[in-house]
């Protein structure tokens, strides 16, 4: 390789509204190279690294922006990108991307010629991170104990996200400290409640600010960037949120540790809060106390539930109600952790934890009931087999887990005839969360129809557990063409890890249903070695 031109799209929002030729671009960029002519790229093996697609705040509009062939001509910054990408423009030269899964999907498939994951921790990681982090050797186990004990089984596996071992070693640690019998969280948000609290302990606020000014505050920040998109501030989004980043940085409190700061090409600062889930925790928690102390709905206007009039009472539900359809509405799961954490923080064990230790207005201790119904129904009728998921995820914060009883119980008896399609959804979610090996997966173990299929490709999608590795085998289940689509979308899936399929013996399965694999086969995510 001749050049190597690295860029992020972090410092390109800076310059997203000029236009550029291909040229200036790399001359603003690498003063070095201002001089060359497009022969010495022409002739050149060049390779361009865009970092950080999800920080991008361009469209990217690969479908309706023009045409660009010439590295000296004035575009837009979004046109000179697109051509770049898709190799319309210099098109010899090589582009390496790196984004977060769900940003990646701004780029259309067909342009990537090969993609590599970077994976989280495995178990043994995990284990390893906890040892080092925590010095006192009982202390880390007990840790590790409470994280891989079998009703915290989504905590554990969240832990592949080194930011999360990090937020549950903090706060499992402070709480052991103070007391050796403490209750230890249980779910996501309970997590994140106690790693805020513990924040809030580091602190030396101006004269007349509490907490809650600052959290708010913060979580103001938090929604509306959320609600662009956005992952990185500047100082003027501080400012209109009433943030004083120059009196923060003096002032140790929680702005000074959630809060991550750097600076791009040009000296600019660029802020962003250290993991992109704590800025979804705190925009629920903005939203919810928003609701709480003045009644006011802030995502009455993302959907179309009806609002109540002025004189009504504006029940909790209405919001959780918005909420949950925010995220099934949602292509690229941009809601789904702000749901969890919003429902969880409803919880009136949450609430009692901000109301005591950080002054938030408590409220009357409310049923969730009809928000739980409510769950129960969308997952009942929810085609999109991922995002019922994601709605388990929610019942669990909830406190809720009646479905996936039910399931427990009917595994116990080996009778599955009586499943409701709710049930095989709850059997789905059971599978991801629980230890079992699950080296080998034949659906007639199960139950042999297309419907299941759909309810259990989950389990095969959403390969987080170490020990998933799969021979999934669907053999004489009477498939149609119709599910193919589905196995398809299981083969081009980034975290599958199917390696052998078995079709044999499902005659309707026709040319049509052989056209749909040959997408998935062709996905440069498929890992499959073995097909029958």
């Amino acid at each position: 390789t001749d050049f190597i031109f690295p860029f992020a799209f972090r410092d390109l929002n800076l310059i997203k509204d000029k236009d550029w030729s291909l040229l200036t671009l790399i001359g603003h960029y690498f003063v070095e190279v201002k001089d060359l002519k497009e022969s010495d790229y022409s002739e050149s093996s060049v390779l361009f690294i865009f970092d950080g697609l999800d920080e991008s705040q361009l469209p990217l509009d690969f479908n309706n922006n023009e045409m660009c062939r010439d590295v000296t001509k004035t575009t837009t910054l979004d046109v000179l990108l697109t051509n770049l990408i898709s190799g319309k423009l210099l098109h010899k030269a090589s582009v390496w991307i790196t984004s977060r899964p769900a940003a990646a999907a701004k780029i259309p498939p067909e342009i990537f010629h090969r993609v590599t994951e970077v994976r989280g921790f495995n178990d043994e990681q995990k284990e390893e991170y906890f040892q080092k982090k925590v010095s006192d050797k009982e202390m880390a186990q007990k840790i590790s104990n409470h994280l891989q004990s079998k009703t915290q089984r989504s905590l554990y596996i969240m832990c592949h996200i080194p930011v999360f071992c990090w937020i549950s070693a903090t706060a499992l640690q402070s709480l052991l400290t103070e007391a050796e019998e403490a209750e230890l969280p249980k779910t996501v948000t309970e997590m994140y409640t106690h790693f805020l609290i513990i924040q809030t302990k580091l602190k030396e606020y101006q004269e007349g600010e509490t907490d809650k000014d600052v959290i708010m505050k913060l979580g103001k920040l938090a929604f509306e960037q959320l609600q662009k998109g956005n992952i990185l501030f500047y100082e003027n989004e501080f400012k209109s949120c009433g943030i004083d980043l120059k009196q923060a940085a003096v002032n140790s409190g929680v702005c000074t540790q959630i809060i991550r700061k750097e600076s791009g090409l040009h000296k600019q600062e660029i802020y962003s809060f250290i993991h992109l889930s704590v800025q979804e925790f705190l925009a629920a928690l903005y939203v919810l106390e928003t609701f709480l102390d003045s009644g006011e709905n802030l995502l009455s206007s993302q959907t179309s539930v009806k609002e109540p009039s002025e004189k009504e009472e504006r029940p909790i539900f209405l919001l959780h109600q918005n909420a949950v359809d925010m995220a099934l509405f949602s292509n690229n799961g941009q809601w789904d952790l702000f749901l969890r954490f919003l429902l969880g923080l409803s919880q009136d064990k949450n609430q009692e934890l901000l109301q005591k230790q950080v002054g938030f207005k408590g409220r009357c201790p409310q049923s969730n009931q009809e928000t739980i119904k409510f769950i129960h129904e969308n997952i009942k009728y929810l085609s999109n087999s991922d995002k019922s998921i994601n709605l388990f995820h929610c019942l669990n914060e909830l406190g809720d887990q009646s479905l996936v009883q039910q399931v427990q119980n009917y595994q116990s008896s080996g009778d599955f005839g009586k499943l409701l399609p709710e049930h095989w959804s709850a059997l789905a979610f059971q599978l991801l969360v629980s230890n079992e090996d699950l080296d080998v997966f034949d659906l007639k173990k199960y139950e042999d129809s297309e419907e299941v299929l759909e309810r259990l490709l989950p389990v095969l999608k959403l390969n987080v557990n170490s020990n998933f590795v799969f021979n999934f085998r669907l053999s004489s289940c009477i498939l149609t063409y119709r599910c193919c689509e589905n196995i398809s979308s299981v083969l081009s899936s980034k975290s599958s890890g199917l390696e052998e399929l078995d079709l044999s013996g499902n005659r309707l399965l026709t040319d049509s249903g052989v056209e749909l694999l040959s997408h998935g086969l062709k996905s440069p995510n498929c890992k499959l070695q073995r097909l029958r």
